[in-house]
């Protein structure tokens, strides 16, 4: 998280507006196996959420939207459980367009 913040503040130093976006959601990790980020995927984004929250930060959150019981990526949003596919990335745009438009008309 310290990259995360340290880029947040750079880009705020530089008045660069920022939106932080949660880390997609991933079971497992087809090419290797039984890391287990599942649980670590929750407590980053919501290391990250906070940071945000507490620093006038907009948050958009994939997560939530892709994520299926297992704390994982719903399988038809990703071919191998990780990366977005078409599909996925049609569930994506329409959040990130909205947190653009958020955030450019703030002042």
């Amino acid at each position: 998280t310290n990259n995360i913040i340290s880029m947040a503040e750079l880009a705020k130093a530089n008045h660069i507006k920022v939106i932080l976006c949660s880390v997609l959601p991933a079971f497992d990790f087809p090419w290797r196996k039984g890391l287990e980020p599942a649980e670590k995927v929750v407590k980053l984004n919501l290391m990250i959420k906070e940071y945000a929250d507490a620093n006038g930060i907009l948050y958009l959150d994939y997560y939530s939207a892709m994520a299926d019981e297992q704390k994982g990526m719903k399988a038809e949003y990703a071919n191998d459980g990780v990366h977005p596919n078409k599909t996925g990335y049609k569930v994506m745009e329409p959040l990130v367009e909205k947190a653009i438009s958020e955030v450019l008309s703030k002042k």
